[in-house]
């Protein structure tokens, strides 16, 4: 495989014993389109609380942290501060700083401002498309190509994200064959991973194992990511399902931060805090202090004078 096609993840978090022979990475995504902060439209958050955050996040072990999203501000103002967010945090050897970038342009500015990683995303749903990004599934792909083209020549790995893959506000239920569909393009054009997100958490283990049944059928599991949101409560046992299936990439989000702006209703991103105390409990050990994984969600939740989601982080604070 190509240099960049590969891509650079984090330190493998090895099983030990019964059926967890496989190895898992947890990944963190904390700053980006469909995380919290992103969605937070009345609350715009001091650029130095983003690098804090990031900074505080980086001393954790997590091996990828996805910074923030180069979008246009007038539709995500929240992230107008990208380029002031990604040259301020503190960069720890060993952690891999990721952005989102929609088009060829975002690219651009975000490869000029240090960008060593960034992802691209589609959708399994039409509706969702030209609601997110306002264009069609087609010129969505198109717009990944130009940025899969321009990364290639800058030796630059891409990742992509699937979004609705278990269900669409618009739409309402999508068919693994379509999810399928689209995860295969956007590998075969060049993004060394992908994520598949259940963005508005309506997903069940049952759906999750039928969605992967059917594109691991045209991608290989290795290439694979699950991303789950919590609306109904599924996001932890989703995220099982898929480990159990092979998937060893999983992103996660500290105190549950999350949510789409162009998706009412859904809740956040499975907790961090909650992934890894469950992993440490499968006896897979993932490299992340949870304590400070702690402090750095009482940190954000504090600035945001928000509840923390994260089930570990409430428990942790009656004791």
């Amino acid at each position: 495989m190509p240099s960049w096609r590969r891509g650079t993840r984090g330190p493998l978090l090895g099983s030990r014993g019964g059926s967890w022979g496989k190895m898992a990475t947890v990944r963190k995504v904390p700053l980006r389109r469909l995380v919290g902060l992103a969605s937070l439209r009345a609350n715009i958050i001091p650029t130095p609380t983003k690098i804090k955050l990031v900074d505080m996040l980086s001393e954790t072990g997590l091996p990828v942290i996805e910074v923030t999203s180069f979008v246009s501000p007038k539709w995500v103002p929240q992230m107008a501060d990208h380029t002031e967010v990604l040259k301020g945090i503190q960069k720890f050897p060993g952690v891999n700083y990721p952005v989102l970038t929609p088009n060829l342009r975002a690219f651009q500015t975000a490869v000029a401002a240090g960008a060593k990683e960034v992802a691209v995303f589609v959708a399994a749903s039409e509706l969702f498309t030209k609601k997110n990004v306002n264009c069609s599934t087609d010129e969505s792909f198109q717009r990944c190509d130009e940025i899969l083209k321009a990364a290639r020549v800058a030796g630059i790995p891409v990742r992509g994200y699937v979004s609705c893959v278990l269900g669409c506000p618009y739409e309402g239920k999508i068919s693994p064959a379509k999810v399928a569909k689209v995860t295969k393009k956007i590998y075969s054009m060049g993004c060394y991973e992908i994520s598949l997100g259940d963005t508005i958490g309506v997903g069940t283990p049952g759906l999750m194992k039928a969605m992967l049944s059917a594109v691991m059928q045209e991608v290989p599991v290795s290439a694979l990511a699950v991303h789950c949101h919590d609306t109904y409560g599924q996001a932890l046992a989703n995220t099982l399902m898929a480990l159990q299936m092979g998937v060893s990439v999983v992103d996660s989000s500290v105190a549950g931060l999350g949510g789409c702006p162009f998706a009412q209703g859904a809740s956040g991103n499975l907790a961090t805090e909650d992934l890894v105390y469950m992993l440490a409990g499968m006896g897979i050990d993932t490299g992340v202090n949870l304590q400070k994984l702690l402090e750095a969600g009482a940190f954000i939740c504090q600035a945001l004078n928000k509840k923390n989601s994260s089930r570990v982080a409430q428990a942790s604070c009656k004791l």
